[in-house]
């Protein structure tokens, strides 16, 4: 059960781009739920019901320590709708007990880009040598940034996934019976590939039969947290402030196409969102990332 918590903190990190305080809550309220779980339930998230939860929620309210206030248990309950919300994304479980839970009122976090400007200064720290993870690199930068997909979206990729007649990528979803998108490339996402495809992934190819589009030094598929690192290295590098993810660059896609006058409609469709409300929340970024 800890490895489960470990991971989805790590997905916290690298996708959502959360700060170590707020990590630190999330770890903090699910050590918390798992343990309780753990000494009542059984040591298997699938086994973990509705009924269990209600039951952990008094125990936060009227338990025989100081009962944790309103809001509080809201953080907590949150915490653990997330937390859920990924598991079935994973397919750890194949229910979610939390489905029906009501959900708390709670502050969202609005999401950040970064400025055309740094979208730049990243794209071109790439290109400083001719080495395979050079190109590597800047073709996955490039992608990240043409096509807004999600990290997850990105490593699950293979080679066959990209149709450079078109000049469209295809994407899965980030979750099983999601419809697959095909979302149109720039030329220069196109170019990059092109070159990393033929120069830098031959070079770190040592499997004929691996499909994986992006590669490690060890020849296998790039990994999300492979990825967040490379990412944080560059952005260090050419001294970009805050904490930029890989999700930072499908946040700043969605402003800057906005900015463009696209539709929010067209947003919706290339991003993945099933609803969209949820690509609405993007629109406070125009001003914000426009140089």
């Amino acid at each position: 059960m800890d490895a489960t918590v470990r991971g989805f903190l790590k997905f916290l990190e690298m996708e959502k781009g959360y700060s170590e305080n707020t990590i630190a809550a999330y770890r903090n309220d699910l050590t918390q739920f798992s343990n309780y779980i753990r000494a009542n339930v059984s040591d298997n998230w699938a086994d973990v019901t509705r009924a269990h939860i209600d039951d952990y929620i008094a125990h936060l309210k009227n338990g025989s320590r100081k009962p944790y206030s309103s809001s509080t248990v809201a953080r907590k309950v949150a915490a653990i709708k997330s937390f859920f919300h990924y598991l079935i994304a994973e397919g750890v479980v194949q229910h979610d007990p939390t489905a029906t839970l009501d959900s708390p009122k709670v502050k969202k976090r609005l999401p950040k880009a970064i400025s055309i400007e740094d979208i730049n200064k990243l794209l071109d720290v790439t290109t400083a040598n001719d080495a395979p993870k050079s190109h590597r690199d800047h073709a996955m930068l490039e992608l990240l940034y043409a096509s807004g997909m999600r990290v997850t979206e990105l490593v699950s990729l293979n080679v066959d996934d990209v149709d450079f007649e078109e000049g469209t990528v295809r994407v899965k979803g980030k979750k099983r019976g999601v419809k697959e998108r095909f979302i149109p490339l720039t030329a220069e996402a196109l170019d990059a590939l092109r070159v990393y495809i033929k120069q830098g992934r031959r070079q770190l190819l040592h499997n004929q039969k691996e499909p994986a589009l992006f590669l490690n030094h060890r020849g296998k598929r790039l990994t999300r947290q492979g990825s967040w690192l490379i990412i944080k290295r560059y952005v260090e590098e050419v001294g970009i402030e805050g904490n930029v993810t890989p999700h930072t660059l499908r946040h700043s896609f969605a402003a800057h196409k906005l900015s463009t006058g696209k539709s929010l409609q067209d947003i919706q469709k290339l991003l993945g969102h099933a609803n969209i409300s949820t690509t609405q929340v993007y629109t406070h970024l125009m001003d914000d990332s426009e140089e």
